[in-house]
């Protein structure tokens, strides 16, 4: 059910008009549709550019969501909406600013008032992309409430874990986790009240689409230090327990302008639509923070599964002007038949979560006329690194080191190397600490420091440096492979295969030998025209295949065919996963 639709928005009252101001100069600059496009030619004027003041009080929904309501209407901003939300069966929901606000401000007085949160209270939210998740996201910042995101994929072990080890005080989600959510929750003390997205109702749970309706809409919002708690964030877990992430109202409320300013070139008249999952850092990065800093049109497609027809379908019939995607996603989509599709409106592609395969990028290009820009970050971080406008793409490197920070490879005991020389790659933290870093891993003060090596923090992934100072990714610290004395990093493996006709999608990981110690084994989702061949013959020419296209020794002396990849809820292959099975098998 939806909380608001066009067919009965009348019972809206609209809130008084303040007064518009001037950004304060600590924001980074905001660019109106008036303002020529940016097109970044000089890396060197791209990094100076970039001079953020963080204030000693910051709150996005104060300082940034009011102020473009405030330009809104004063008729300084484009017409378009901030929030343009539609579903598989054709319904529409369009959201000003102004609208944004109202809602927002409702469900913030109900957050305090019903459910009784205080400021720093934390909230575990589970929604699909459905119009209330971003709702709850903003209220949460209106009252200084701590968000804890999650994903309609989390089993009742994962949800226990993170209500136990979070001691959130409320849980927001719908009818389908509900029951879930039911079974746990005597486990967990903390828990003191139950919000559910509902058309019917449910004993225990307090109905958040009533609720609304009956707030006041007068809120006046926290202020908030900039330094205080405001969102966590699990890690996805490919190693260990997933470990609580915090981060500020500046690290990523204010971080993440270097994001929709720089990467994505994002304004005001621009439509972008991510199609990451909410329980993703990803969602935080590229549906709330960085375009909305921007003042762009937030575009949400509710898709129940990803669907590649829906997919180019929607950005051929909408105004979309910025895409992005995971690299898992392009994969699926380069594998449709597009030549139905035009996208007139679309202008800038990019991708992150992991890197890309460059005959992806080819194919993408061939679709529709567009480079993939990619972008390299963390859950911890905002954008480390990216390709940005104008500068030239080189299929394989993620492009430089992002104006936020500065980007080294380094060894294990935090010196930087040589370029060329493979490391690890680091962000410097000495003298001074980024503020767009996260805080801490919360209640775990030693995986928090062993993040930091010397002079650095320590990303935990592998990579090189060229002359030129693009970056270019190797694999996780524990992915690189080592046979028979060579160091392996497996995404080129997965490069290589993935440009033969035969490969959807692959996985490269160590396997155990008696001679080599280890040796490369490639994981294959065959394209649906090869499923049928014979998979001997097949194996033996994958194989030459990757001889040809890399060094001879890293091919995979091991190739096993499945149906699928097993991936994190952010979808991303867990390698660990797989390499966990080949060697408990040996």
């Amino acid at each position: 059910m939806r909380l608001f639709s066009c067919s009965y928005r009348s019972f809206l009252t609209k809130p008084s008009v303040s007064n518009a101001r001037s950004p304060p100069q600590w924001l980074p600059a905001l660019r109106h549709k008036t303002s020529p496009p940016k097109n970044f030619t000089d890396y060197d004027s791209l990094k100076q550019s970039y001079k953020p003041r963080v204030p000693a009080h910051f709150n996005f929904a104060r300082d940034v969501l009011d102020f473009w309501e405030a330009e809104e209407k004063a008729d300084k901003k484009s017409s378009l909406p901030a929030f343009w939300w539609v579903s598989d069966d054709g319904e529409e929901i369009r959201w000003s600013f102004e609208e944004l606000g109202f809602h927002s401000k409702k469900l913030a007085n109900v957050l305090t008032g019903e459910c009784g949160l205080a400021r720093g209270d934390r909230i575990f939210l589970v929604l699909p992309r459905v119009p209330e998740w971003w709702l709850v996201n903003i209220a949460c910042l209106r009252t200084g409430t701590v968000l804890i995101p999650g994903t309609s994929q989390l089993t009742a072990r994962d949800v226990l874990h993170r209500l136990q080890v979070s001691e959130a005080k409320c849980v927001i989600t719908d009818e389908s986790m509900a029951p879930l959510l039911e079974a746990v929750t005597p486990q967990c003390p903390a828990l003191t009240s139950k919000l559910l997205l509902s058309s019917t109702g449910r004993p225990g749970w307090g109905n958040i689409t009533a609720l609304i309706r009956s707030a006041s809409a007068d809120h006046v919002c926290v202020d908030t230090r900039s330094e205080e708690p405001m969102t966590i964030f699990f890690t996805s877990g490919t190693t260990g327990s997933p470990k609580m992430t915090l981060h500020s109202h500046c690290s990523y409320g204010l971080g993440l302008s270097v994001n929709g300013r720089y990467w994505l070139d994002l304004t005001d008249s621009d439509v972008f639509w991510n199609t990451s999952d909410t329980g993703w850092a990803k969602s935080a990065w590229s549906s709330v923070f960085a375009p909305w800093t921007q003042g762009a049109c937030v575009f949400i497609h509710h898709m129940p599964r990803f669907s590649t027809h829906t997919v180019l379908k929607t950005l051929s019939s909408y105004p979309i002007s910025t895409f992005c995607a995971a690299p898992t996603a392009y994969r699926m989509l380069v594998q449709e038949n597009s030549s139905r599709f035009q996208f007139q409106a679309l202008e800038h592609c990019l991708s992150a979560g992991e890197p890309i395969n460059p005959e992806v990028m080819s194919k993408w290009r061939e679709l529709t006329g567009l480079d993939i820009y990619e972008g390299y970050g963390q859950t911890e971080t905002v954008l480390i690194a990216g390709t940005f406008k104008g500068m030239e793409i080189r299929p394989g490197s993620f492009g430089k080191a992002s104006p936020a920070y500065d980007v080294q490879v380094v060894d294990e005991e935090g010196h930087v190397v040589p370029q060329g020389t493979e490391g690890n790659l680091a962000i410097r933290v000495k003298p001074h600490k980024p503020f767009s870093l996260f805080t801490e891993y919360t209640g775990e003060p030693k995986k928090t420091a062993e993040c930091y090596r010397g002079d650095f923090y320590l990303t935990g992934d592998r990579g090189v440096m060229d002359q030129d100072g693009y970056l270019w990714f190797v694999g996780r610290a524990d992915d690189v492979i080592l046979s028979a004395g060579y160091r392996i990093g497996p995404f080129e493996v997965e490069n290589a295969l993935i440009e033969h006709d035969a490969v959807a999608e692959s996985a490269v990981v160590s396997s155990p030998d008696p001679v080599r110690g280890e040796v490369v084994k490639a994981f294959v989702v065959l394209t649906p025209e090869y499923k049928s061949r014979d998979q001997s013959e097949l194996m033996r020419e994958l194989q030459t295949h990757v001889k040809k296209v890399t060094a001879p020794y890293k091919y995979p002396r091991k190739i096993e065919f499945v149906d699928q990849l097993p991936k994190t809820v952010s979808g991303k292959i867990r390698r660990v996963e797989l390499r966990k099975k080949e060697w408990e098998q040996s």
